[in-house]
């Protein structure tokens, strides 16, 4: 972890789960932090945290959907800093629907504004300033469902699998150039975060959609297995050594696994061995 000692790192969607904790443990290694959220609240409980661990830290409110504030962000923290190292795009929101035919296309625009334009403002906004420090490094946070797709969840699979093909086009892209900057796609599996409650819900006011959301819940909480702070120290883990790609979690080891070696069946393989414990699954059969 002396790698971070001293050097800027920018860490959004920080106020809770990975976000925090990766605050949290870039701080301890003597990190500068930039950290930004969409929930003022959240936000400030992770800067009075870093604070009191004697790093430099700014703290402010974003929506990283806005593409124009990422900019002018991305600006200011060059001028506060002087440099930036490590970007790590991490804000996220999740969407508890049914199939496809049942999103509107204002649902799929906000999942994609901010899963995958949220990225992609922070990796172009930034990638000039990473580029004059003495290195520099993007992480992007792609998903298990960047790898494999899932029933009623169409629009997350969408954002998620378009941060993977991006940010494994810029690694490469980085390669060829002999650039200072790289860059690692992360695909995590069940971590334990509150981004199932936080989703925005389709939701029609009827029983059926209470009982949906409140078994996609419960049905996540029983396969999310990983620590934040686990998957936190993965991902420096991974920056430091230089990683393409980190999977997190057995889950996502075992589907990325099951996908290559059924690229066309793995669904009805998922579907088979997940079954009640799966949040899509039990969300489908209620569905149904």
């Amino acid at each position: 972890m002396d790698k971070f000692k001293d050097c800027v790192a920018v860490v959004t969607g920080a106020g809770s789960g990975i976000g925090q904790q990766l605050a949290y443990q870039l701080a301890d290694a003597g990190a500068q932090l930039a950290i930004s959220d969409i929930n003022a609240d959240t936000l400030e409980q992770t800067r009075e945290a870093v604070a009191s661990r004697g790093v430099e830290v700014d703290a402010v409110v974003l929506d990283v959907a806005n593409q124009q504030a990422v900019y002018d962000y991305a600006r200011r923290i060059e001028q506060q800093f002087g440099k930036v190292n490590l970007v790590i795009n991490n804000a996220g929101v999740a969407l508890g629907s049914g199939p496809l035919w049942e999103n509107s296309m204002e649902d799929f625009k906000w999942v994609m504004d901010v899963n995958f334009y949220g990225v992609l403002s922070g990796t172009m906004a930034f990638l000039p300033i990473l580029q004059k420090a003495e290195w520099g490094h993007i992480v992007n946070i792609s998903s298990l469902f960047g790898i494999v797709s899932v029933p009623t969840q169409a629009a997350y699979n969408a954002s998620k699998f378009a941060v993977r093909g991006m940010t494994d086009a810029l690694r490469q892209e980085l390669e060829a150039e002999a650039s200072t900057v790289s860059c690692t796609t992360v695909h995590p599996g069940g971590i334990k975060t509150n981004i199932a409650r936080s989703a925005r819900w389709v939701d029609d006011g009827t029983a059926e959609s209470a009982e949906q959301r409140k078994a996609a819940i419960e049905g996540f909480d029983t396969v999310a297995r990983t620590s934040p702070q686990s998957a936190a120290q993965q991902i420096l883990r991974a920056v430091v050594k230089d990683k393409r790609r980190l999977l997190i979690g057995w889950d996502a080891k075992l589907v990325d696994l099951l996908q290559r070696l059924m690229p066309t069946g793995y669904g009805r393989i998922l579907g088979k061995f997940m079954g009640d414990a799966d949040p899509v699954a039990r969300q489908q059969k209620i569905h149904d």
